[in-house]
């Protein structure tokens, strides 16, 4: 075994070249076998084995910067830097991430998660560079999934016209945003990838000495170069006339080459864009099979490629269904989704209604951009969305939906508490900024029962925005339909209010029992609505009792506690205690739901200890 030797980047560089083809089949088992017992993004994984370990080849990223983008292909690096024996703990709470993080090690060099800042923040490296006169390569790690967002282009417009030493890796396994057809590119790209091209063309720049674009006999030669280039193979221009230097499409699982590449970017001293394609989940027949399963997927039997516990229905597939109804029902309704129809479960309605359904991919902002371009000439949009990707679409809700009070529907699908994905994935913000934009209603169902309900009421009853928020997984043991009223009291009580919204009823009415047992009485206030929050719509939901606790798996910072709590004081009906149990100003890490309610006092346990807590400092 070769894997069990690495301990870090520089026992991949000691390897000898006949001995990298075993290490990366070494590395591909170790991916499934660890993958399969926790869990996580695996086919993305699969498909850069051979990249990842040519960037360790070629580059030192203790020093040199290497940024992924949103980070579904970091594994391998991390089992290379010195933390493969931390898998076993991979996306468990307390264990490795199944991100890049820095506090995680050096050779992290930036925070991923989301899609398209690759470019963007490598060149804010490349620029901190040479402002401090300092020398290292700055990488940033791209797929072509990611291309389809509008801040990668924006990155990429600015980074090429900087003339800043860059390089940025383009993987691309499956749309190719320039296309090898033909013979001829193909023949360009392994002439490109030959040392002796890279020799000859570091020989031919050193002729005109170190600043080779400021010679004119230098520039021309350029020139002419580029018509003719331009003339055979107009496909490959789109980087080049932005300013990078273009090299590839080369085959990403061609470890030689792709070192000799990189090497060769390396030594360009400007913006240089090198084209891999890659295959997703490459050397797992599975994977390779069905990508799209095995991209982010739950513990799984490696000899079968089955599920170890097979899914069941969830809000989003609920959700997804609700949809196709009411579209067979109103043909004004469309759906629209952020290249995540299968997991927002939009597959059916794809299916069933392929012309109203949009897939805009990588760009939510866009995404509600065409919603509201939809609302405005009467179709009734509903973008299926996960809470933490919503956020980038902020100003376009603000702007392009509120100013205009339009009809869009939101499906903010994984709100609140996720789980493994950890702190760039918790939806822990709509919550709060949806109820802060003007005109927003915002629902909060608790069962499936209430999502048919709410739905239905969000499309056909509610003017204006409206957002149905709803967790990932299941329901709990609460399935009564209680959807209608802004509030309901599911139990009477006089010593302390509990108050929430959506799944975490259930832990309210589970702390109601534990306070029981101990002789206090806690009435539990249900909301389904919480934008617009109007005490007049809750009338006998409140002033039963003088303490109220609200629990919430948002920030702290502009709360559903934080207003309620002012609105029952504008009636004069303010609780002499009131206690806020959520996250705070803290980001949650991985973990399960479970793990991590219970480590922010959120399960009943939390919220019993907390109002025994108050009640013994009385």
């Amino acid at each position: 075994m070769i894997l069990e030797n690495i301990h870090s980047p520089e026992d991949v560089k000691a390897l000898d070249n006949s001995q990298l083809p075993q290490l990366c089949g070494e590395l591909r088992e170790f991916l499934v076998e660890n993958v399969s017992q926790t869990g996580g993004h695996l086919a993305s994984n699969l498909g850069a084995v051979e990249l990842t370990v040519a960037i360790h080849r070629v580059f030192d990223t203790s020093r040199d910067r290497l940024v992924f983008d949103v980070g579904h292909q970091c594994y391998v690096h991390k089992a290379l830097t010195g933390r493969k024996e931390l898998f076993s703990t991979l996306r468990q709470f307390g264990g490795l991430s199944g991100f890049p993080k820095p506090y995680e090690s050096v050779h992290d060099a930036f925070i991923a998660g989301h899609a398209s800042n690759s470019v963007s923040v490598a060149l804010g490296m490349a620029r901190a560079r040479t402002l401090k006169q300092e020398d290292y390569s700055v990488l940033a790690l791209i797929g072509d999934g990611a291309l389809t967002g509008g801040l990668a282009y924006e990155g990429l417009n600015n980074a090429g016209a900087s003339g800043e030493p860059i390089i940025v890796i383009l993987n691309d396994n499956g749309m190719s945003i320039n296309p090898n057809v033909g013979a001829m590119p193909d023949h360009l790209s392994r002439l490109r990838s030959k040392p002796a091209y890279y020799h000859f063309k570091k020989w031919y720049r050193s002729l005109f000495g170190k600043q080779p674009e400021k010679n004119g006999l230098y520039r021309f030669n350029h020139r002419v170069k580029s018509f003719l280039k331009k003339s055979i193979w107009p496909r490959s221009t789109l980087f080049e006339d932005m300013g990078f230097t273009y090299l590839g499409p080369i085959d990403g699982h061609d470890l030689p080459r792709l070192c000799d590449m990189l090497q060769w970017a390396k030594e360009q001293g400007g913006p240089v864009l090198v084209h891999v394609h890659t295959v997703k989940g490459k050397g797992y027949s599975f994977a390779e099979q069905n990508p799209g399963k095995f991209h982010g997927i739950a513990p799984f039997d490696p000899v079968t490629g089955l599920l170890k516990k097979p899914g069941g229905e969830s809000f989003s597939s609920v959700f997804g269904k609700i949809l196709v109804d009411c579209a067979a029902q109103d043909s004004r309704v469309c759906a629209i989704t952020a290249a995540m129809a299968d997991g927002t479960g939009l597959g059916p309605f794809a299916k069933e209604f392929p012309d109203r359904f949009f897939d805009v991919a990588i760009a939510e902002g866009h995404g509600v951009s065409m919603a509201a371009g939809l609302a405005s000439q009467g179709m009734i949009p509903v973008f299926a969305v996960y809470s933490t990707f919503l956020q980038r679409g902020y100003d376009m809700l603000v702007h392009d939906v509120s100013l205009q009070n339009l009809h869009v529907v939101l499906g903010v699908d994984r709100a609140g508490l996720v789980g493994a994905d950890g702190e760039t994935h918790h939806g822990c913000f709509d919550s709060l900024f949806l109820c802060a934009i003007p005109g927003f209603t915002v629902l909060c169902p608790s069962n499936f029962a209430e999502l048919r309900t709410m739905s239905r009421q969000a499309l056909f009853d509610i003017p204006g925005p409206v957002a149905v928020r709803y967790p990932r997984g299941g329901e709990g043991a609460f399935r009564e339909n209680k959807a209608g009223p802004a509030a309901v009291c599911l139990r009477p009580g006089t010593d302390v209010t509990l108050v929430a919204c959506g799944i975490l009823i259930n832990n309210a009415l589970s702390a109601a029992e534990l306070l029981e047992k101990k002789g206090i009485s806690a009435e539990v206030v249900k909301l389904n609505r919480i934008s617009p929050l109007e005490i007049r719509d809750m009338e006998g939901c409140f002033g039963h009792t003088d303490t109220l606790l609200v629990v919430e798996d948002s920030f702290g910072a502009g709360c559903v506690g934080q207003r309620l709590a002012a609105k029952l004081a504008e009636r004069g009906m303010a609780p002499k205690k009131l206690i806020l149990r959520n996250l705070g100003k803290t980001y949650a890490p991985e973990g399960s739901v479970t793990e991590l309610e219970h480590s922010f006092g959120l399960d009943a346990e939390g919220i019993a200890k907390a109002v025994e807590e108050e009640r013994h400092e009385q």
